[in-house]
């Protein structure tokens, strides 16, 4: 996909990896989505990594914008109601331009995109229109199941990518997310998101430690500042019960793969039994900390540092936005 992303991308659709190719003005994708783009929230968000949200009890926080619908189909999706049941509210391009300068003046450290690859071609042209107005980073907030060629195309708008890495074995990524060729697809994308990126970049130094808590109260020092990152790439993954060893095995891969100090971790703990995951037993249940703390030591026997772990506190519900239309 060496051409722009315009609107006609909509009548054969080849933005994500599924390539349906389908007609979204005459129906939708495996994404659940027709051409017209919907978002279910925009408001500051406080619990994205430190260098996303700033610190606890300061003014702030990421500017995130939720869209409707996903690529995936995990069934454990804490936001399933606007993943997998569309719920939002339809938005122009010209209206969603809007929410972008109202989250930039209400603060936002960033602009946070959301599961936003199924509507690309519509966020876009709102961002061509406030690019001169527009002064904050842009973060691309993904589920890592990208195309190369989509990626590629979103070089000159995207300053922060923030993919998921969510398995090595290809046979959980199907069973859990219907997509059975994910690990080779992220690992591609990603790889491309750091080379598009280099290292990362901040407003201020950010100390070398072991990888620090983030994503629970408890976690974060009141009024401390926090560097604020302004172009890099952080790879989330989430460690799920039962799976601790293929969490393991994707660290590992991602140490020898990936160029050392061009990327952060941040390893999440906030696996809680949702949506479907009641079906799957070895998956109806909260980790422990055995098996999150095993992750933890290998990252760090690894050399995978530079990053950030979740408190086990961050295991609740409550850390899942109200998809309440809010800022739209």
């Amino acid at each position: 996909m060496n051409d722009p992303i315009t609107r006609q991308m909509y009548q054969s659709c080849r933005l994500c990896p599924r390539m349906c190719g389908i007609d979204r003005s005459r129906g939708t994708g495996f994404c659940g989505c027709g051409d017209t783009l919907r978002a279910a929230r925009a408001a500051l968000h406080q619990w994205e990594e430190p260098c996303l949200s700033g610190a606890e009890g300061q003014p702030g926080g990421s500017g995130t914008v939720f869209f409707s619908g996903c690529t995936l189909r995990c069934l454990f999706c804490q936001n399933y109601r606007i993943s997998s049941e569309n719920f939002g509210k339809e938005l122009t391009p010209d209206q969603l331009a809007s929410v972008f300068l109202d989250l930039q003046s209400q603060g936002a450290h960033n602009l946070n995109l959301v599961t936003a690859t199924q509507y690309l071609p519509d966020i876009l042209e709102a961002l061509d229109q406030v690019k001169d107005r527009l002064h904050i980073p842009v973060v691309y907030n993904c589920g890592g199941y990208e195309r190369l060629e989509t990626v590629k195309a979103l070089a000159p708008y995207v300053d922060i990518w923030l993919p998921d890495f969510k398995y090595f074995d290809n046979r959980l990524a199907a069973k859990y997310s219907k997509a059975p060729d994910y690990f080779e697809t992220a690992a591609a994308a990603i790889g491309q998101m750091i080379a598009q990126t280099g290292p990362p970049v901040y407003d201020s130094p950010l100390p070398s430690s072991a990888p620090r808590p983030h994503n629970a109260p408890a976690s974060k020092t009141s009024g401390a500042a926090a560097p604020l990152m302004k172009k890099g790439v952080i790879i989330r993954h989430m460690v799920l019960p039962s799976h601790r060893r293929d969490s393991i095995a994707l660290l590992r891969w991602i140490r020898e793969h990936y160029p050392h100090g061009h990327y952060l971790i941040s390893l999440m703990s906030q696996y809680t039994p949702f949506f479907h995951s009641k079906d799957y037993p070895e998956l109806n249940r909260r980790i422990t900390t055995y098996e999150y703390n095993q992750v933890v030591d290998e990252a760090i026997a690894l050399g995978l540092t530079d990053g950030f772990m979740q408190e086990k506190s961050s295991a609740k519900e409550e850390y899942t936005p109200p998809f309440d239309l809010q800022g739209l």
